[in-house]
């Protein structure tokens, strides 16, 4: 049965939602499910903008048969190849073997590659070619790397519509509400639109400016992406988020406490930070690294214009949850953050060091304060340091002085190092007869502290 909703008078959405898989992209878990949208245009010439995922096919053919009512199908808009708007391409191409699939030469390849099909007077367009349907004209924009290099985005110069791949979509289903306007979008989209883009965009954000600075000069009353919900009214609500995402710059001056914790103790500390930072007036925002999906704490990471890293020593090196969270930050191309750590080690902490050389490779993010260090646990006094970090953190958030300069960070105290164990002897001299407490081996297997 058929589930369709008219956008005007000749553009219907075909798409479907999908919420019986809970992980998207398999990397991404969807709680409130996900939606594939698809438009259908009933001009002298019939449209249909993208496909859908797989999930979905069913449903989505269904809507397709019945919007189309017996007319054949003239052309087929090929924005993204990502199977989860291309998987159900070849089907249909088989289905209707009348439409012209009209894309670019990096589609047309891709097609070939998935689909083992040959796309036969396909038109190919480039930045600023035009094709006129009827009533309809529309203008095509490339948007390379807008996530794929394929990209491209339609403009309908008639009804002032951008159809606008994954740009501007969202995690989650639409729950028959269609438009943005007809929820709270702020309350109900926002987490899922910024943790869908940070996730999946995020990478991309010079790419993404690219693509404002063009849509910029259209006259854009309507945007219809091919995930969440289509805008017809409010566009800064998205667009003023989407140029801080794409500049990497926060929404929100605050801290987020990413913490792994294996006994408790580092999350004490972080515990003990963010209620100072409450104290002073700060929004906290805190994540467990190992009881939360990275793909949240990475949003947040955007979100926020502070982040505190606290994490323990693990076999010489970073606890494995928190090292995946900062790659993968890097990965993301996440800059401009002011950032402050915490670490533990029972014997040889480590992962301040490790961490700071990660964040190094990240553009523009400043250390605010040498690292807290714990040895085990908090020891009788260490509440001031962390008192100490809170307020220079608050000062840096409220802007009420300028940002320390970072200090050079002291994550092994001076010694020597056991090469096999790890195990600090600190001191400036190591005996000939030392011997390892931890690992029994000679001083002959130390090292200066670097």
């Amino acid at each position: 049965m058929y589930c369709t909703r008219n956008i005007t008078d000749d553009l219907i959405w075909i798409g479907a939602n999908d919420r019986q898989h809970p992980v998207f992209e398999a990397a991404h878990p969807v709680p409130r499910g996900m939606s594939y949208n698809s438009y259908l245009l009933l001009d002298e010439k019939t449209v249909l903008f993208d496909t859908v995922d797989r999930s979905v096919q069913t449903q989505f053919m269904e809507n397709l048969e019945h919007a189309l009512e017996g007319r054949k199908l003239d052309y087929i808009f090929v924005h993204h190849m990502e199977p989860d708007h291309a998987a159900t391409l070849g089907d249909l191409m088989l289905r209707h073997p009348e439409a012209r699939i009209v894309c670019n030469g990096k589609a047309i390849n891709m097609i070939r590659q998935f689909h083992a099909a040959d796309p036969k007077g396909a038109i190919l367009v480039n930045e600023g070619d035009t094709l006129s349907t009827g009533r309809h004209s529309f203008t095509f924009v490339a948007a390379p790397m807008v996530h794929w290099p394929e990209v491209v985005v339609s403009y309908d110069s008639t009804d002032k519509i951008l159809f606008s791949a994954d740009g501007f979509g969202s995690f989650g289903a639409l729950n028959g509400v269609l438009f943005a306007d007809e929820v709270d979008w702020e309350r109900d989209w926002l987490d899922e639109a910024r943790r869908y883009y940070t996730n999946i965009v995020g990478k991309y954000g010079p790419q993404v400016m690219a693509l404002l600075n063009k849509a910029a000069a259209l006259d854009i009353r309507m945007i219809c992406p091919l995930h969440g919900p289509v805008w017809r009214k409010d566009f800064s609500q998205i667009i003023d988020r989407y140029v801080k995402w794409a500049s990497y710059e926060p929404e929100v001056k605050g801290v987020v406490i990413p913490f792994a914790s294996i006994y408790g103790h580092t999350e004490t500390a972080a515990n003990i930070l963010a209620c100072r930072l409450a104290v002073l007036g700060i929004p906290v925002q805190m994540h467990d690294v190992s009881a939360t999906h990275y793909s949240h704490v990475l949003a947040d990471c955007f979100k926020y214009s502070h982040i505190v890293f606290a994490c323990p020593t693990y076999n010489n090196g970073i606890f494995d949850p928190m090292e995946h969270l900062l790659r993968d930050l890097a990965h993301h191309n996440l800059q401009n953050r002011k950032v402050a750590l915490i670490q533990n080690g029972s014997w040889a902490p480590a992962s301040g060091k490790l961490m700071a050389e990660i964040l190094g490779g990240m553009k523009n993010m400043e250390v605010i304060e040498a690292p807290v260090t714990l040895k085990s646990a908090l020891a009788p006094g260490q509440e001031a340091e962390l008192e100490a970090l809170a307020r220079a953190i608050a000062a840096s958030v409220k802007g009420e002085e300028p940002a320390p300069e970072a200090e050079p960070i002291q994550d092994k105290p001076k010694g020597f190092v056991c090469k096999i164990c790890g195990f600090i002897y600190e001191s400036d001299t190591l005996p000939e007869d030392f011997v390892c407490p931890i690992c029994r081996r000679p001083a002959s297997d130390f090292e200066p502290v670097q």
